[in-house]
């Protein structure tokens, strides 16, 4: 048993004090790509049902409780991530879109920029991005549309049908939604059956923008907040936690009698355990996902 996400904010304790069935898996990997699936979630994992709201307005208070639409009124032409964790979640992606099995995938990126993350050898239909800045989403050669829309003040999706999209993408953005019920909500409605909400984030971020209990949780507190929005709006077929991003083995140092016979396998056993380690002490990377 595992008793998850227990986070000292105010109001937020209630929503992680159900006993947990939540099951763990940490040698799990996907056919296609390195993933650990770290848990699953269910109802009884959390302290409400489907339609209950846990969190305050304290909850989801900010340091910067500014219009966000001046924050980003300048574009940001930078990834938020490192190149290890872009690579990590593209392949992530290549590995949910092909397990998806579709001709082409229509795909929501929410809270879009410049640049998507999408793999390229996929056939995509409509490739939508909703986002706060128009010179950085003009500049996403990824999307075929997209819309201006500041989520915190209008989290209404109603430009899109109900089932319009196989796929709905958020990268490292999820902290910094103040209305995050009725986005999810959103998200199952316009999600088709079998469709894969993918909510990806690691541990940088606009420490003013991000929400108060987001900043008092660790990562395991940050992986059960985002189940927790799954599970409070909408009726989900099921809630997983995963770690895409791989941890590479330190490789064996040669014995100094080897070294002193060949010196180059010392500096080449320095350069591959100095690659190994920037990979590993980079950004991590935690996806949760939910299945409508």
């Amino acid at each position: 048993k595992l008793v998850v996400g227990i986070i000292a904010a105010a109001g937020t304790v209630s929503a992680f004090t159900s006993r947990s069935k939540t099951t763990i898996n940490r040698n799990h990997k996907n056919a296609l790509y390195y993933s650990k699936t770290i848990c699953t979630f269910d109802e009884s994992d959390f302290a409400g049902k489907t339609g209950d709201w846990p969190y305050t307005d304290a909850d989801l208070n900010r340091l910067d409780n500014s219009v966000d639409s001046i924050f980003y009124d300048a574009p940001r032409f930078v990834t938020h991530i490192d190149d290890a964790a872009i690579a990590a979640l593209t392949a992530f992606y290549k590995d949910e879109f092909t397990a998806l099995d579709k001709d082409k995938l229509d795909i929501l990126d929410l809270c879009s920029s410049w640049i998507s993350h999408l793999p390229e050898d996929v056939s995509y239909g409509n490739v939508v991005g909703v986002g706060m800045n128009a010179k950085e989403l003009e500049a996403n050669k990824q999307l075929t549309n997209h819309f201006v829309q500041d989520l915190n003040t209008n989290p209404d999706l109603s430009q899109f049908e109900d089932n319009s999209f196989d796929v709905i993408c958020n990268v490292v953005s999820v902290d910094y939604l103040t209305k995050p019920l009725e986005i999810f909500q959103e998200m199952h409605r316009i999600l088709r059956p079998g469709g894969v909400s993918l909510m990806t984030f690691s541990n940088r971020l606009f420490a003013t923008k991000a929400v108060a209990m987001w900043l008092q949780a660790d990562d395991i507190g940050r992986i059960t907040i985002v189940a927790s929005y799954y599970n409070y709006s909408a009726d989900w077929e099921s809630i997983e936690a995963l770690d895409i991003k791989e941890k590479q083995p330190v490789p064996e140092r040669p014995s100094t009698a080897e070294i002193m016979k060949n010196p180059s396998l010392g500096l080449g056993w320095m350069t591959a355990a100095g690659a190994v380690q920037k990979n590993n002490g980079g950004d991590p990377m935690f996806v949760v996902k939910g299945v409508k």
